[in-house]
């Protein structure tokens, strides 16, 4: 009864608020509504994750991983560029907010999550150094090409590229997020796999029979769906979200800061979970993967789109932003070595995501 109850749950919702993005869109709400929206945004959350776990568990890690990451980076993307072509100018710097954001949150908030929860729950959070070391390094590289650069070079005053420099910055982008897929699903698939608090790899197949493809494929079209209304629902609600920063006093990178951390809930309430169920390989693969995605696929859709859009493109991040990203690198490094994770790293990580958060309200 449990089971047939979730299921109508995670079928109606996302629906439901599909229909408020449609019946919202464009509009100016009252707060009454706002909180409404708000509601149906935390609801197709829920289904977002329930959905993912299902095809993830019809098709594997790490292709289960996989295809969260990138469904929901893919339309975080269509909401930068959608609020850029509507902001004009005051925008400029909102796929570099945006994109920052999602590394900090994954990279700390994600990982020190369930690192923490995996050493509680069984003492020790164990994972593959091979596969994660190799996430790591393809993260950092497409954040020092994309947003690291641009404050040094000198073609273009102020911290953003020439169009050569967009161009070259995107298609390595691009190419290098294309070959750590590769990597990922083919080549060195084992990396990712989860592993035993022993350090053997851990078959991808759960306990339980995988569901058939016609349930898997139902669920994805739902997710696709919920996705969809989360990104459409956190627009909607966009300029209650300003409103409030400006009110509040808040720098306008807050806005990003707000539309990353409401993006990547799914993702975040997933890799959880993963965690407790002592697979802290997947929830990696979701943190790592997921900021990657979001340069690898924002920056060449970004670059193609700046063709059109008005504007400066600002995306090389300041001093303050660069201490907290090289202290990101340099404790990812650390925690990711020895394969095993006490409940300090993932206290070190939560710490400097609280950094993150503060200095993002008071620079």
């Amino acid at each position: 009864m449990r089971n047939s109850w979730l299921s109508r749950w995670t079928v109606v919702v996302p629906i439901i608020a599909a229909a408020a993005l449609a019946l919202t869109w464009g509009r100016n709400l009252p707060s009454a509504l706002v909180v409404l929206v708000a509601a149906f945004l935390a609801g197709a959350v829920m289904a977002a994750v329930h959905h993912a776990e299902v095809v993830a568990h019809r098709v594997g890690e790490p292709f289960g991983s996989l295809v969260l990451a990138v469904a929901v980076t893919v339309i975080e993307v269509a909401l930068i560029v959608t609020l850029m072509i509507s902001g004009g100018d005051k925008t400029a710097s909102l796929a570099r907010d945006t994109v920052f954001a999602a590394v900090m949150i994954t990279c700390n908030g994600i990982v020190g999550l369930c690192l923490l929860l995996g050493a509680l729950r069984h003492r020790v959070a164990a994972f593959n150094p091979e596969g994660t070391g190799a996430a790591l390094a393809t993260v950092t590289t497409l954040a020092a090409l994309s947003l690291v650069l641009p404050t040094f070079t000198t073609s273009k005053p102020g911290p953003e590229f020439s169009s050569d420099q967009l161009t070259f910055a995107a298609l390595a982008s691009l190419a290098l997020y294309g070959l750590f897929v590769a990597v990922q699903t083919v080549r060195h698939r084992d990396y990712f796999l989860p592993v035993a608090d022993e350090g053997e790899i851990v078959d991808g197949a759960e306990h339980a029979r995988p569901p058939s493809t016609r349930t898997a494929l139902v669920s994805l079209g739902l997710l696709l769906v919920a996705l969809v209304a989360v990104v459409g629902d956190a627009k909607a609600i966009s300029p209650t979200i300003e409103s409030g920063v400006t009110a509040a006093g808040f720098p306008q990178s807050v806005v990003g800061v707000v539309i990353a951390l409401l993006v990547l809930l799914p993702e975040t309430l997933a890799a959880a979970r993963a965690a407790r169920r002592d697979r802290v390989q997947t929830s990696l693969n979701l943190a790592y993967g997921s900021a990657m995605a979001s340069i690898g696929l924002t920056i060449p859709t970004i670059a193609l789109a700046s063709i059109w859009l008005p504007g400066p493109l600002l995306l090389g991040l300041g001093a303050t932003q660069m201490v907290l990203l090289a202290l990101t690198v340099l404790t990812g490094i650390l925690t990711v070595v020895p394969g095993r994770a006490t409940p300090l790293q993932g206290g070190v990580h939560l710490a400097l995501f609280a950094a993150f958060l503060f200095l993002a309200a008071s620079p």
